[in-house]
């Protein structure tokens, strides 16, 4: 099969599929090589950038989704309520999680300053980070992460995408 033949079965593949499909499982169905499966993706999200659609990859797979810069015409067609704006602290949060992951309550709480448990739970009723496990220490912690919408709600392809930080923020100074 062509490159050109696997970004396109790729691509119907994609846009059928209910919910994100991990890469082992596109791989076999094309019955292609990991790189030729990789070169594939990459491809169809080159093709896809500047159109209404992106290519997204999650932790559990890859999955076609319409551009954030279009959820207020997506929204008014399908009826759905804004999803509205998140807080300061919120963000913070978010942003720890989405940079540090796993990272337990405590670590979050102590890089912030202040309790983080209320926004902890808003977090995971939007659907933005989820319980990824459990901390090996004392009283083992649980242990969050992000989720694909979070992905999705702010446009990123992978948290891949995501800044980089400065390495002074990052060492903690």
């Amino acid at each position: 099969m062509s490159e050109a033949d696997l970004v396109a079965a790729l691509e119907s593949m994609l846009f059928v599929a209910a919910e994100p499909v991990p890469v082992d499982r596109l791989r076999a169905a094309l019955g292609c090589t990991a790189d030729e499966c990789e070169g594939a993706l990459t491809a169809l999200a080159t093709t896809l950038q500047g159109r209404g659609i992106r290519l997204q990859r999650g932790t559990e797979g890859v999955q076609l989704v319409s551009a954030p810069e279009y959820a207020p015409q997506v929204e008014k067609l399908l009826g759905i309520q804004s999803t509205g704006k998140l807080s300061a602290a919120a963000l913070e949060t978010l942003a720890i999680v989405a940079y540090r992951q796993p990272i337990h309550r405590l670590q979050i709480e102590e890089i912030r300053g202040v309790s983080c448990e209320r926004v902890l739970r808003s977090l995971i009723a939007q659907g933005l980070i989820q319980e990824v496990g459990r901390a090996a220490g004392v009283g083992r912690p649980v242990l969050y992460g992000t989720t694909d919408e979070l992905l999705q709600r702010f446009g990123l392809g992978s948290l891949a995408d995501l800044p980089r930080l400065d390495e002074s923020v990052e060492d903690g100074q």
